[in-house]
């Protein structure tokens, strides 16, 4: 594997890692920061502007990682950065009601389909709202069994960290050292996009599956879409036999259309989990449904969930901009558009290389295969050449291009990435095939 030493990583983010090996476990603060699965070593990022992040080796890359999904309206947005300094000079937190959580909330339930008439609560993750939305499944139905797809990541939750077995509704093994196996003994695991598994899990477990979770787009894969009429009869199962579907949205949810990938493909949930961009780059969670289902919640039922920080005045300032910002430009269409020249020109790239690559996308969100043909769940996604995606990525860091560094993740595009990025994304790509055909 090629390593560059071009400024990307160059000498301070070298040095910035080496320090923070001693102090941080692998030197980073989430696993996949830490080059891992491409090798070299990460370039520390000093700030960030628009499509762009400025490394503290001063290389600006065009940025396709975006904050891992937030930044659809690019990095330090004048309107956001301006909101959050407003918020911030009159007290960072406050641990009580606000007006702004209010307004918030308003707005969420107006523009998630799945939230209109109902309710929602704010929480400070990702992690956080999947698992309350889960622990809320449990207390409305009564059940103790959820079922999740095979390579679907809805956060470190115990019960979440569970690994695929054999058979098509395996109840679950631990995934992780320190979660026991009764943590994940009620999850069961089948393979994304395969709604017979869920059939056999129904019929496996019978009244004992409180809900399905699944991401509608699934984005820890590498970005695979959901079958035609996967989620509409996971939609069917659900309400055949009397659990609750949950959609964690949190990568898809105002990116892939404004109202989420519940409203790009007209199906409807009884819970939605949120984050990423509802935080417009703060740490948001959200999730939420109908009164029926949000009553059960403390303090108006007996399912507790709490958090001082939850709805803290810098992140909703951030949020609440960010949404409004969205409803009031609608920028999906273009944002699509975009997207797609991105991925038509990087598979043109690959093949006139003649390299074996594949490549899916919805709305603002991709993903690129180094298979021939492009996987519709997780096993299909390891089957992809890992060592020629670790090469791809170096040669595109190289030439100014920062991806997620995995061929699991999601790449994410902003209204921020302009001709010039666009441009130099696919020069970049197609020099960056040629070499690896070479």
């Amino acid at each position: 594997m090629t390593e560059f030493d071009d400024g990307r990583a160059g000498e301070r983010s070298r040095e910035l890692m080496t320090r923070a090996q001693k102090r941080i476990p692998g030197g980073v603060n989430s696993p996949v920061r830490a080059f891992s699965g491409v090798g070299g070593h990460p370039p520390f990022i000093r700030k960030a502007s628009g499509c762009h992040v400025i490394t503290e080796d001063g290389a600006a890359l065009v940025d396709y990682v975006g904050s891992w999904g937030p930044a659809l309206i690019g990095h330090a947005h004048p309107e956001v950065v301006d909101a959050v300094t407003k918020a911030a000079r009159d007290g960072l937190s406050f641990g009580a009601p606000t007006a702004a959580e209010v307004e918030f909330a308003e707005l969420i339930c107006e523009l998630v389909p799945s939230l209109q008439g109902g309710m929602v609560r704010l929480v400070s993750s990702g992690t956080e709202a999947t698992m309350s939305a889960l622990r809320l499944a449990r207390g409305a139905t009564g059940r103790s069994k959820i079922v999740k797809c095979d390579g679907g990541y809805h956060g470190h939750a115990d019960m979440l960290l569970a690994a695929a077995g054999s058979g098509a509704a395996t109840l679950g093994l631990p995934g992780s050292a320190g979660v026991p196996e009764n943590a994940v003994a009620d999850t069961v695991i089948v393979p994304y996009n395969d709604l017979e598994a869920v059939a056999a899990a129904f019929e496996a477990h019978a009244d004992d599956i409180a809900a399905i979770i699944v991401e509608p787009v699934a984005g820890n894969m590498g970005c695979i879409p959901p079958r035609e009429g996967y989620l509409a009869g996971l939609r069917e199962l659900c309400s055949q036999h009397g659990a609750l579907l949950i959609f964690d949205e949190v990568m898809t949810g105002f990116r892939v259309a404004l109202g989420g990938a519940q409203a790009h493909y007209e199906v409807t949930p009884d819970l939605t989990c949120l984050g990423k961009i509802v935080g417009g780059g703060m740490p948001v969670g959200a999730y939420g449904g109908s009164t029926t289902v949000m009553r059960h919640i403390a303090p108006l039922g007996p399912v507790y969930q709490a958090g001082t920080l939850s709805g803290n005045p810098l992140a909703v300032a951030a949020g609440l901009t960010t949404l409004k910002i969205l409803a009031r430009e609608r920028p999906h269409e273009a944002l699509t558009s975009t997207t797609t020249r991105i991925v038509e020109g990087i598979g043109a790239a690959a093949a006139e290389a003649g390299v074996p690559f594949s490549s899916h996308q919805v709305g603002a969100m991709f993903g690129g295969f180094f298979r021939a043909e492009a996987p519709n769940n997780y096993a299909e996604a390891k089957q992809c050449d890992l060592d020629a995606f670790a090469r791809f990525f170096q040669e595109m860091l190289a030439r100014g291009v920062y991806l997620a560094p995995s061929q699991f993740e999601a790449a994410f595009v902003s209204t921020a990435h302009d001709e010039a990025a666009i441009e130099l994304t696919l020069t970049a790509a197609k020099e960056a095939f040629a070499a690896l055909a070479g």
